[in-house]
Parts: C-alpha cells; structure tokens; sequence
C-alpha cells in the first residue's frame, strides 16, 4: 500500500497501539450512503480513530459492497503496519476497523432501517448519523424531478423521524454547494442566502436545479427539527451540521478505492478519467457551454480531494460531542439568557439562542475551469482530449467556489491537498481499476 504520511490530514490522527483509546467503548455511527465514493473515503476515515463503530447502510444504487471490502483491507492493512514487528492485532484492533455493514432503502424500507437502530440498543444506541445518500446528478434531477424530491427529501424526513424514535440527536448533513444557486460574490460565504426558488433569467429560464432545491429543503428540515428541540427546552437539543460540498476529487493515494459510478460518469474528473482508460469512448468531452462570465468562458468550481473532505466530516462529527471545547465553541447560544435570539450562519434566518445548527462550506477557496482541469488531467494521464462547445447545460451557474474560512476558524478545516495530486490519484485509481469495482 502507498505511504500515506504525505497526505497532511493531520486533523484526524490514526491511533493504532495507543492504550488511551483501548478502554473507550466506541460510538455506534450510520453512515448512509457508505458504499459510495464520498461514503467509503469516510468509513476509512473514521476506522483510523479507532474511536466509533461504523456502520454503513447503502441500498447500492450508485455504488458497489466492494467498496467497502477494499476500505476493510486497507484499513487491515494499515493497522498491521502500523504495529511494532512480530505484534500481531488485538481483538479491539480488529474491531475497531470491522464494518457492520447493512443493505436496505432509507426510502423504501423504514422498517428495515428500525430494525439497524434497534439492533444497537443493548450497546448505548446509535449516537450519531453522517447522512450522505442521495441522488445527485444535476442536469437527471430536472428530468425526473419527483424522483429526486422522494428519494433526497422524504428519506431524509423518514431518517429524521427513526432518529427521534431512537434519541439520537446528532447529524452530520450533506449538503452542496448547489444551494447558493448563482451567486454574485464569490468566493461563497455560509451567510450567502440560499437559493430555493431560483432567479428568472433573461431567457426566461429559473436559475438553479431540482437537485439543488432537494438540498436547501432538507437544511431548511433539519434546521427546523434543531429548533424546534431548542424551543422545547429539551435536555438532549437534536443537533447539527450542514457540509456544504464543492467537488470532491481524487481517491485514496494506494489506488485501492476512488470513484465508481454505475453506467456512465456524470461528472466531469471521473469522466475524464473513463475516456483516458477507455470504458468511455467518446471521441470528444463536450463543454456545456462557453459564453458564461469567467476567464476562459467555462463553468468554475471549487475542487477538493476526497481525503480533505472526509478529514472534514470526521472533525465535524468530533464537534456534536457535548462538553468538548469544540461543541462549546460552535454551539454557543446556551451560555447566554433564555430567549434571546442570534443569526446563524445559514443565512438571514434570525433562530432562537441555544438552536444547535450549524453550516460550513468544506473547499479550497480558489476555483479552475472546465477547461484547466481538462489541462490538469491531460498532464496526469498523457491523454489528448479533444474538446467540443455545445449549449449550457440547464441547472448550470457560472462560478461556485467555497470561502471556506469560517470552517477552517471554528473546526480547523483545511484543504491542502492540490489539482495535480487530485488528478494523480484519480488516474492512480482509475489506470489500476480500468472497470472499477467490478
């Protein structure tokens, strides 16, 4: 496997062989959508804590169990090298980095999704959840958009409710950077509203996408569930976090695990990626336009690595423990008098003092073109893509691009990990596993 002591996420510090951990009784944490590419670079994250026991739910729709078997051997892997020679792992070693792992539908079987959090009662519950499964192809959610309102916004109101049932009352959200819609200030800030209903442009078109709107509805629900808890003075306030995505990148340096979609890539590295392979033969990238209001006329996006982001889940997740400086620090409305109220970082939404929500964008604050990042996967992979301008694209905005400051001054977010190395691993990955997980 690949060093890798290089990829500065020192945030989250493996811990295997360290005694303090050994009499923590680890906390049960779901992660929905685990099998995924953002989900298994997470579960990987979390394993080298060594301080939860995860547990993914996936239904597979857009991702393979694989995945997760890869980030189980990995994580062997590391921990056998991370031992002194001739020790072998003990049985809390083994399972810390064991996946309990559980196929069901958020959407289409709650029942079957109880039945996990039941399963967990005899050892203290499930105490937190990453909810990350969704649909999210832009320019598909416009097509079928009730599919995308199902599957985004009512599973996610089903997940809120089994997590009430069960007293479990902290979330890690993933959210997107598509809830700003178009925006005129960039680099984006936290306070910037969030786009539900979306401009009217000048060719009569709304502004924004299905996918986009599922995601600021389901900030708007959790927001409201957060307050709704502080309101009721309840003893254990429902609390959370809203990650606000700008296009995860890269995968894990070994080439071991990365980005395998079902069917053909909708994005635009793993894309790339494909037609360097060849599984996509495309003899042409089609650019969704070129007239928009950026350097080179392309889309602009704020790209991080996958490793950055899953750093950034994992302290996020650190921050809804209770009475840590963390919690205290982004969370601080319960220290003043009862009924006085606060703007959040959310936007212009003034909530009640002690409502425990909170949204970070997770980027690097500086955007590259559709364009510059063709350039930057031409150099990773020698491939000679041939480009070919066509029409915009519907849902499109021209430049979405993190400020990420607040997430590095309140969690210690960081993002170091740059294009080159995004693009060196992606084809790492991708040259290893021309079919991916299959």
């Amino acid at each position: 496997m690949t060093n890798t002591s290089t990829y500065p996420n020192t945030d989250i510090p493996p811990t295997y062989g360290n005694w303090k951990t050994f009499f923590l009784v680890p906390q049960n944490v779901i992660v929905t959508g685990g099998a995924g590419y953002i989900g298994s670079h997470i579960i990987y994250t979390l394993l080298k804590t060594h301080k939860y026991k995860v547990i993914s739910i996936d239904n597979y729709h857009n991702s393979f169990p694989a995945a997760l078997a890869r980030v189980s051997e990995l994580a062997l892997s590391e921990l056998k090298a991370s031992l002194p020679l001739n020790t072998e792992p003990s049985e809390r070693d083994l399972d810390s980095i064991t996946i309990d792992i559980h196929e069901t539908d958020l959407l289409l079987n709650p029942s079957g999704v109880r039945s996990i959090f039941s399963s967990y009662l005899s050892t203290n519950g499930i105490w937190g959840v990453i909810h990350l499964s969704a649909y999210k192809a832009v320019g598909e959610s416009s097509s079928i958009p009730l599919t995308y309102y199902a599957n985004n916004v009512s599973a996610t109101i089903s997940l809120l409710q089994i997590m009430q049932e069960f007293r479990c009352y902290r979330l890690i959200y993933s959210s997107s950077a598509t809830v700003y819609g178009a925006v005129e200030e960039v680099p984006i800030k936290e306070t910037t509203e969030r786009q539900i209903e979306g401009r009217i442009q000048v060719n009569g078109e709304r502004e924004g996408s299905v996918y986009g709107r599922t995601k600021v509805m389901c900030e708007l629900i959790v927001e409201d569930l957060c307050e709704s808890s502080a309101l009721a003075g309840s003893p254990t306030p429902f609390q959370a976090i809203s990650l606000r995505y700008f296009n995860p990148a890269g995968a894990h340096p070994s080439g071991y695990i990365g980005e395998h979609p079902r069917g053909r890539p909708e994005n635009l590295l793993p894309l790339l990626a494909h037609m360097a392979v060849g599984t996509v033969k495309d003899p042409v990238l089609k650019v969704f336009g070129n007239d928009y209001p950026t350097p080179d006329g392309t889309c602009v996006r704020d790209y991080l690595h996958i490793l950055d982001l899953a750093a950034g889940h994992v302290i996020a997740l650190q921050a809804l423990e209770e009475g840590s400086e963390l919690n205290k620090t982004i969370f601080p409305g319960d220290t003043t008098e009862s009924g006085s109220t606060i703007t959040m970082e959310t936007g212009d939404k003034g909530m009640k003092r002690g409502t425990k929500f909170k949204a970070y964008n997770l980027g690097k604050g500086h955007g590259m073109s559709v364009l510059q990042i063709v350039g930057a996967m031409k150099t990773a992979t020698g491939f000679d893509y041939k480009t070919e301008v066509v029409g915009r694209r519907r849902g499109d905005v021209p430049e979405l691009v993190a400020n990420p400051a607040l997430a590095q001054a309140e969690l210690g977010f960081n993002a170091p990990l740059d294009l080159e190395t995004m693009c060196r691993d992606l084809w790492n990955w991708q040259e290893k596993n021309p079919t991916g997980y299959e």
